[in-house]
């Protein structure tokens, strides 16, 4: 057909061209204008269309209504609306659920307070933001805690686009506006680490507070001053009365007497002190903990050299006291942290928790050897195959776990207000682990896992009900349930050339070690997975950490 025959525009055809008999819809009001099958039906608004040129990563219109922190990508089941409100669900299961999302699917909290035209001020936050992790990471927190309390003050300030990353001893945080701004980043490094389970305390109900938008950047900023201004609860010197009850009552558990807890006391008393002694010189942990383990052992020699002037003071008794020292030094606090850290998917963090632990360990075990290869040259005997023995006196072992957990708890700086749910824990650990490994007969590790898990899922539930770190309701109340008797006498062993004997009794320490953490972690998933919290429509929902194969 040449161009003459073509027919006018007027009269082309197409197959979207109704059929006979069906009318063409109403022409447009405004003459030269086009139909769309997109445009907007009658009577809604389209927005208005920006003179410049638009971009494919352009936020969307609606984040302006969120300060311009919006989600590049709508999820395909929308996103959903978080109420921060507090006294609903704690803060913790909140930002767990949400700090192992992607970021294009963390949903937009609802701000209960005003947000500034000009944005948040992104440097002070991630200073703030920063400064918290610190204080919780110093004072032992895991690291799942410890990422989801960053992103928690974080993304309540307004900063949705967040990562936050915490190892063992540094701290980061990056913040990107948009995906067409240059990311902010910001890092703190961790150089020193207490134990205050007070100042641990308080940091969480700041975390609670901002969560819930009830503390301005200027309010939080001064509380965090406050908080690290405050002193320790507790005097050097109480802490010291504490490590002596901590010993003796630990060497009541394996067996001793009356006799034997004053000279346990007073041995552990005097490692503390000379472990603040080495402190305060400057000198690392390792050869604190190896000074600290000497008095024990000097002192079980001793009494072990002069049993016979002694009344009523055995060979076994001399044991127990070497045994109660161990009690008051094994780090417990730190391989709870570190096994919780490697059960979660933290393998950096938790390696060198681990690795710490082994330290601290060898330490012991450096101090301990030393002074008991003299012993043995001087004509002390000890014997290795009294760790086979069973020494069940409920009414007397009873209170003495509960006086070594009360001592724990005064070690680990916790609040007057925690002591006596403390205190109750653990003795509700060693009934259980008494009554299945002494009454029943079973395998100590499973007892002692039992124990462990009863200690973590009670530990949860007080947490839970008081909105606080469960970090001082669980620490101390595992202190009766340590392994000083199975170290203790592996150490022995290898002293005296008895090598098959001393790996199987520190084997056995190991496996009781890895059963407590594991236990205690158990125990606290149990009641983050069935306790319904009320206000919360699926309090049990917390994503896994996929992060080898993903199943």
């Amino acid at each position: 057909m040449s161009d003459d025959e073509k027919p006018d525009p007027d009269e082309a055809r197409s197959e979207f061209t109704p059929p006979a008999g069906v009318p063409l819809p109403p022409a447009p009001e405004q003459d030269g204008s086009t139909t769309s099958e997109f445009a907007a039906p009658t009577g809604v608004e389209l927005p208005a269309v920006p003179d410049a040129e638009g971009s494919a990563f352009t936020a969307p219109a609606s984040a302006a209504a969120h300060g311009g922190a919006g989600n590049a990508f709508t999820p395909p089941e929308g996103i959903p609306v978080i109420r921060l409100t507090k006294g609903v669900v704690p803060w913790q299961d909140r930002m767990r659920e949400m700090v192992r999302m992607p970021v294009t699917e963390r949903p937009i909290p609802e701000l209960l307070v005003e947000r500034p035209e000009t944005g948040p001020p992104v440097p002070r936050v991630l200073d703030l933001t920063l400064r918290i992790g610190e204080l919780l990471l110093a004072g032992g927190e895991g690291a799942e805690d410890v990422e989801a309390a960053m992103f928690g003050v974080a993304h309540a300030y307004g900063l949705a686009r967040v990562e936050p990353t915490v190892t063992f001893t540094l701290l980061g945080i990056s913040y990107q506006p948009s995906l067409v701004e240059p990311p902010v980043s910001a890092s703190r490094t961790v150089r020193r680490r207490g134990t205050d389970y007070t100042r641990l305390a308080a940091v969480f109900q700041l975390v609670d507070d901002i969560t819930a938008h009830e503390a301005t950047l200027e309010d939080s900023y001064g509380r965090l001053a406050t908080i690290r201004r405050n002193r320790h609860p507790y005097s050097g010197w109480v802490l010291t009365g504490a490590a002596g009850l901590l010993a003796g009552s630990a060497s009541i558990l394996v067996g001793g007497g009356p006799v034997i807890f004053f000279a346990a006391a007073l041995a552990a008393m005097l490692g503390d002190r000379l472990a603040w002694l080495c402190a305060g010189r400057g000198l690392p942990e390792f050869y604190q903990f190896a000074a600290a383990a000497m008095p024990a052992a000097a002192m079980g020699i001793v009494i072990n050299l002069y049993a016979d002037h002694l009344p009523g003071a055995t060979n076994l008794q001399a044991s127990a006291v070497i045994t109660g020292g161990l009690f008051a030094l094994l780090p417990g606090r730190a391989l709870v942290a570190g096994v919780q850290d490697g059960l979660t998917g933290f393998y950096i963090t938790a390696s060198a928790r681990l690795l710490e632990v082994m330290y601290l360990v060898v330490g012991i075990v450096v101090g301990v050897t030393i002074v008991l290869y003299v012993g043995v040259q001087l004509g002390a005997v000890f014997d290795p195959e009294q760790a086979l023995g069973v020494y069940d006196r409920p009414l007397v072992q009873l209170p003495a776990a509960m006086a070594l957990t009360l001592a724990f708890a005064v070690l680990l700086q916790c609040e007057r207000g925690v002591l006596l749910l403390t205190t109750l824990n653990g003795g509700v650990a060693w009934t259980v682990y008494g009554a299945l490994h002494q009454q029943i007969g079973a395998n100590p590790v499973a007892a002692t896992a039992a124990a462990a898990g009863l200690v973590g899922l009670f530990g949860q539930l007080m947490a839970r009900y008081r909105y606080a770190s469960v970090l001082p309701y669980v620490t101390a109340a595992i202190g009766p349930l340590l392994p000083g008797s199975a170290t203790y006498f592996g150490l022995l062993a290898f002293t005296q050339n008895h090598p098959n004997q001393g790996l199987a009794s520190l084997s056995k320490a190991a496996a009781l070690a890895l059963a407590i953490a594991i236990g205690v972690n158990l125990g606290g998933e149990i009641a983050r997975m069935f306790l319904k919290t009320p206000g919360s429509a699926d309090p049990a929902r917390r994503r896994a950490a996929k992060r080898t194969r993903g199943f």
